[in-house]
């Protein structure tokens, strides 16, 4: 069969192909390059940096929603002094991760997967590329496809149809797409929204913006964390490197599973002891009831870290406040709410939300028929359904997003290392029996997930089709578990058939 070409000649062949550039790309790359060296790569990344999400957003006070010693990665603990750490230190660690294995040099920038093709007589996986920079169409064959864009639109926020923004004389910004000239000193400024993203800005403009208000339409759960983790500052002190990275990890990763398995086992006591923290940080009779106490239980959605208070200590001091109330319009000075009230504004930030897009935006196709996503089942949490020799990286909804993309970029390489040993040229994922309900394969009820969730892939009920957001669970299923079990069929190339003998 003749080699597909592209605009610019012959395509490229690798063994495995990752897409994106950021914490879980550049992490699959480490792993390739460590657990099975000689094999050859590349990583395909859309925009000009290395960073992902750490590179794209640059609004003020942009820090980590998980502590940094879960969120490094397992080859490289953070030894950085805070345990909740700004957006340029996780993007230089990222950066530095990635010039110290030398993975740096197998990225290709500018490069947008628009296609996927697998073809299985070929065993071959050819990928269709348009160079952003140039406008022409790459092609690149792979053996393995290994996706780790993430499930977010990297070009585009999410932000709601407000009526009268065209009536209003002040400036209306996203935090996804913040402008670096922006000067809001001594100005006032109206953050909507109540997520991680405003909780962040709040604080931090505060300290030179005349006031701040977070205009909320329903509160978030907000727990303030010190951003200096004093027992692992205490451990390191103790004990030697190797053992205190792996003890002050277990820690936080145990604080959060226990968390997370108590919103699940007994939301009320969570939320009371979620309640009493916010009391203690806020003044006597502060209205706790109107703007921190959401309606949904705890991980319902993703907890709002504060590190060292700064939230509650803004609004204590006057320089920040929340209303909790909807929007009306927009109007030439600021914002009427449906209560009646006005806020005044020179600046609004519309902290709003994200849009998903699912495996980066492109199609796939398998043996000449497009794949629909939502019809799907994920196995493992890791592979899809019907889709031979794919992997892709998502992160935890209740934890840590390294620490699941870790497993996953170990299991492609035990897999990898598997099919070589058996001879091997597929792996497919098999749904579970269509009797066996259905979920969405992310289970949080944010605004983004909801908008979206239809278009995603869907979970099982059971292993290995259920995506259990445990940790230590996954660690047994995805570094010790078996490769091969009822989920998965594994198959080798088709054998040469010999040509045609003609009849006499």
């Amino acid at each position: 069969m003749t080699p597909p070409t592209g605009d610019d000649g012959p395509a490229d062949h690798v063994d495995v192909l990752i897409v994106g550039a950021g914490l879980s790309g550049i992490g699959a790359a480490c792993h390739l390059r460590r657990e099975t060296p000689g094999r050859t790569f590349a990583i395909l990344e859309a925009r000009d940096a290395i960073g992902g999400t750490w590179d794209l957003f640059r609004y003020p006070g942009i820090r980590s929603d998980s502590d940094m010693q879960t969120l490094g990665y397992m080859f490289r603990p953070w030894t950085g002094a805070k345990a909740i750490a700004d957006g340029d230190a996780i993007r230089e660690y990222v950066r530095d991760t990635a010039r110290e294995h030398g993975v740096d040099a197998a990225i290709r920038f500018r490069h947008r997967v628009v296609r996927a093709e697998w073809s299985s007589e070929q065993a071959l996986w050819t990928v269709h590329v348009l160079r952003t920079d140039t406008a022409e169409t790459v092609l690149m064959t792979c053996a393995f496809l290994f996706v780790c864009s993430g499930y977010y639109r990297y070009d585009q926020g999410y932000t709601p149809d407000f009526p009268g923004t065209g009536d209003f004389t002040g400036t209306i910004v996203h935090p996804q797409h913040w402008p670096a000239d922006l000067d809001y000193a001594g100005k006032r400024v109206v953050v909507i929204g109540s997520g991680a993203t405003a909780v962040t800005l709040v604080p931090s403009m505060a300290t030179t913006a005349a006031h701040v208000t977070m205009l909320q339409r329903s509160p978030s759960y907000v727990l303030s964390m010190p951003s200096r983790d004093a027992l692992g500052d205490r451990l390191r002190r103790l004990l030697p490197a190797k053992a205190a990275h792996p003890a002050i990890k277990w820690k936080n990763v145990l604080l959060t599973t226990l968390s997370f398995q108590l919103s699940r086992r007994a939301p009320r006591l969570l939320k009371a002891v979620l309640r009493k923290g916010v009391r203690k940080q806020l003044p006597p009779g502060y209205d706790i009831d109107t703007h921190f106490a959401p309606r949904y239980d705890p991980w319902d959605q993703r907890l709002c870290l504060v590190p060292d208070g700064d939230l509650f200590k803004a609004l204590s001091d006057g320089r920040a406040s929340i209303v909790t109330d909807r929007i009306e319009t927009f109007t030439e000075d600021g914002l009427r709410l449906e209560s009646g009230a006005e806020l005044d504004a020179d600046v609004v930030v519309t902290a709003t939300g994200l849009n998903l897009l699912a495996i980066g935006g492109m199609t796939l196709a398998v043996d000449g028929t497009d794949v629909d996503l939502a019809g799907t089942v994920a196995y493992k949490g890791m592979m899809l359904s019907g889709v031979p020799n794919f992997a892709l990286a998502l992160g935890y909804t209740n934890a840590s997003w390294t620490l699941k993309c870790d497993l996953v970029s170990q299991y492609v390489c035990r897999l990898l290392h598997h099919m070589d040993a058996h001879g091997y040229r597929a792996c497919t994922p098999l749904a579970p029996e269509s009797s066996l309900p259905l979920e969405p394969l992310i289970d949080l009820r944010s605004g983004y997930v909801r908008r979206s969730v239809a278009a995603l892939p869907k979970q099982g009920p059971t292993a290995p089709w259920r995506l259990y957001q445990n940790y230590p669970r996954d660690i047994l299923m995805l570094r010790r578990g078996p490769l091969e079990d009822a989920g998965v069929r594994f198959s080798r190339r088709p054998a040469a058939q010999p040509p045609a003998q003609k009849l006499p």
